[in-house]
Parts: structure tokens; C-alpha cells; sequence
């Protein structure tokens, strides 16, 4: 589940059942059997989705619960769960536990793939980490601790999980005033100054997306004007985003940040085709050209003929960040960017937040996880129903008042 594996243009029920679905003594699909079995699992996870609803209408975090009911309506009696909860709120992660915790009643075995140590705490029982592919360790959970656990997974002694080096931030690079978008956003204003990083919060559904992909040209908004450099500009397409050199890491990478059959360095020369090849052909030489010093300073492992889809999510995103520092982007837009990332990279995806500032960059980091928003963030918004419900200074910052204001209880 790390990365969906559904069809959007089928119905829920179809996904559930998907080259499984029960027929007739004709052979033909059941339509009737169909629903009311995926009705039935559907209500088993206390979902509340109609089984005729075409997939593509269900919001990211629905659409991983229908990945789950996949997987669950074959009556498996061992569930291989890979990264189950990455895109869902913590109402969704509880209905997933309290399921966990039936099926393990009733003797299904479970191993649970995660880079999230409260849920493996929450979970299991015995913990396996491997590392770059080998076994490193199985142990009790009742014998070994979360900083150990830590130590074992990054290959080192992780004492300070988010290595934010502060900078002086500079002249004011990016501001947004009174932007709005239907009813997804509403009278949204800020400012990004360059060493800075903006954490941007919220619960699901707060909107926070939608802003990045205004910003980044991708939507355009119904109200409000976007600055760079103090001047006032309008973006019909992502291409004017990116020539005024502003850079999105989208919260889907597999659906939106990269081309899977492109090999790694075809990815990274993608978006600046225009600089490289003016008259529209672009030569091999060219892009591994571009490509290969980011490809070296991220260290990307894979062979340069590699499809980008065969890559781990980890190295995965740093192919869509290197695409970026190609472009010698100032703004970087980053929305969930450790989802689905182990943690040794997640330590080289800091680090890099830290040169990128160092170098006068200016960083907006949209993130579910309480704890990287503190850690990381100058400064934190938080989002509620599209719109800004709070601001706070990372000194003033805690796990308590973002989420406050994440439920709208504070202004």
C-alpha cells in the first residue's frame, strides 16, 4: 500500500473484487453478489462508501481504505500490510488497528511494514529491521527501545531525529494574499522569506494540497494574487511556475512526480526539455549530463538505465527533488515529502532541507506528521477547512497547539 495499485475508473466494488470477482453459472460477472459482498467488507472496516461509487470520486485516504478491503476479501490467513496508513487521518488509523486487532483474534497473521515506530509500538510484537536489504535484527518489542530501534534502522546513532540548522532568513521570496479556489481554499495570505522553511499543517481535507498546487501553477485560483520577488504574476500552467523557478514535490509522486517507465535521468532533464533541446531533440548526452551530479549529491541508487517505477519510494523522491535542483529552483514546495521514506533517508532529505536553506532557498514543507513540522519548520501555518487557522514561531510550537488549531478550536 505504499503506492496505490488501483483503477480509478472503476467502481469501488470492482477494485475490491478485481480478477476475483464472483459469476454466474454462465460465466459471467454477478452484479448483485459483487456489491453486496463489498458492501459487506466495506462495513466491516466501518467505512461508509457506496460499492457502485467510481474509485476516482473517493478522496486519497478512501481510496487506500479500498486497498485494504482488497486485500481483506480473499480471506487471507497472512496479511502483508506495506505502509497501510501513510494518506489516512487518525480516526481512519484507529477504524485499521481495531481491524488489525480482530483479525489477529481470529488468527490471521499480520506483518506490517511501516517506518512509523508508534505504530509498530501500537501494533506488534516482535519487530524485524533490515537495512539496505539485509536482516539486521528480530527482537521483543518489550526489549528493545525506540532509540535503539532508530540507531538499528539508520546504521547510526540518531540523536536528534530532524538536524534543522536555523539560518537568518533573507529578503522575501514568495506571498500570497487573500488567495481562494471554490470551496477549498479561502482568503489564504502568507509570506516565504529565502533560509526559511514553512511548515504548513492541518488535518485532511484542510486544504493544504490544493494551496501547493496553486502556487505551483497546477489550479488556478478564483480570488487573491501570488508575489515573487515582490512582483505580481499569474500562472496559466505549471511551466510559469517553473520558469519563475518555483518547484512542487507533489504528495502522489508516483501519479504526478515522476514518469515510472522514464529511466532516472530522462526524469530529472524532463521539465527543462526547452533549455536543453530548444528546436525539440534531445540527445542522451545531454540529460545524463544534466542529471548525473544530482543524481551523485542525492546519492540515487540505481543503474542510470533503470525505470524510475523499479526504485524504492525513498529513491524515488529524491528523483523528483533532483529534477528540481536541476532547475536551480529557489521555491521548493514540498507535500509529504518523507511519506513511504525509510528513515536513513529521511536524515539525507533534512540534511538537504538545510543546504537548500543554507543556499537562500526557500522551503514550504507540508506534512502530516506533528512531530517533523516541529522539527523542522521557522514557522508553522495550520490549515483548517481551506483556511489559515493559526501561525506560530517553531519556539512557540507544540504537538498540542497544532493540533488545536488542526480541529479548529483556536484562531
Amino acid at each position: 500500500y505504499q503506492e496505490l495499485n488501483l483503477v480509478p475508473h472503476l467502481s469501488v466494488a470492482e477494485n475490491i473484487f478485481l480478477g476475483a470477482a464472483p459469476t454466474t453459472w454462465g460465466g459471467l460477472i454477478d452484479w448483485r453478489q459483487l456489491h453486496e459482498r463489498a458492501a459487506r467488507l466495506l462495513a466491516d472496516l466501518g467505512l461508509a462508501i457506496a460499492p457502485a461509487i467510481p474509485l476516482h470520486r473517493l478522496s486519497l485516504a478512501h481510496r487506500q481504505m479500498v486497498e485494504i478491503a482488497k486485500a481483506l476479501g480473499g480471506h487471507a490467513s497472512v496479511l502483508v500490510m506495506d505502509e497501510p496508513t501513510s494518506a489516512l487521518t487518525s480516526r481512519e488509523v484507529d477504524q485499521l488497528f481495531a481491524l488489525v486487532a480482530r483479525l489477529i483474534a481470529r488468527g490471521v497473521a499480520i506483518v506490517y511494514i511501516t517506518h512509523r515506530l508508534d505504530e509498530v509500538y501500537r501494533i506488534g510484537h516482535r519487530v524485524t529491521v533490515l537495512r539496505d536489504g539485509r536482516h539486521v535484527t528480530t527482537r521483543l518489542l518489550s526489549e528493545v527501545s525506540v532509540a535503539e530501534l532508530v540507531g538499528l534502522m539508520a546504521n547510526r546513532d540518531v540523536g536528534e531525529h530532524f538536524p534543522r540548522v536555523r539560518t537568518m532568513p533573507g529578503a522575501e521570496l514568495l506571498r500570497v494574499e487573500g488567495l481562494g479556489r471554490g470551496d477549498l481554499l479561502a482568503d489564504v495570505s502568507f509570506s516565504l522569506r529565502a533560509g526559511e522553511i514553512l511548515g504548513v499543517g492541518g488535518l485532511l481535507g484542510a486544504g493544504r494540497t490544493e494551496l501547493a498546487r496553486v502556487i505551483a501553477g497546477a489550479d488556478r485560483p478564483d480570488a487573491g494574487k501570488i508575489f515573487i520577488d515582490g512582483q505580481a504574476v499569474r500562472f496559466r500552467a505549471p511551466a510559469d511556475a517553473i520558469a519563475r523557478r518555483i518547484g512542487l514535490l507533489p504528495e502522489d509522486r508516483k501519479a504526478q512526480g515522476f514518469v515510472g517507465d522514464f529511466i532516472i535521468e530522462r526524469n530529472i532533464a524532463l521539465p527543462h526539455g526547452r533549455q536543453l533541446a530548444p528546436y525539440g531533440l534531445l540527445p542522451a548526452r545531454c540529460e545524463a549530463a544534466m542529471a548525473e551530479p544530482f543524481v551523485q549529491e542525492l546519492h540515487v541508487k540505481g543503474t542510470s538505465a533503470q525505470p524510475v517505477r523499479l526504485l524504492s519510494g525513498g529513491n524515488q523522491q529524491k528523483v523528483v527533488l533532483g529534477k528540481w535542483l536541476a532547475g536551480n529552483a529557489r521555491v521548493f514546495i514540498f507535500d509529504e515529502p518523507t511519506r513511504g521514506v525509510d528513515v536513513g533517508a529521511k536524515v539525507e532529505i533534512y540534511n538537504l532541507m538545510n543546504r537548500l536553506t543554507a543556499s537562500g532557498a526557500g522551503i514550504i514543507m507540508i506534512s502530516s506528521e506533528l512531530p517533523e513540522l516541529l522539527g523542522m519548520s521557522d514557522r508553522i501555518l495550520v490549515m483548517h477547512r481551506g483556511r489559515i487557522q493559526a501561525e506560530f514561531q517553531s519556539a512557540d510550537a507544540t504537538q498540542a497547539r497544532v493540533l488545536t488549531a488542526a480541529l479548529g478550536l483556536a484562531s
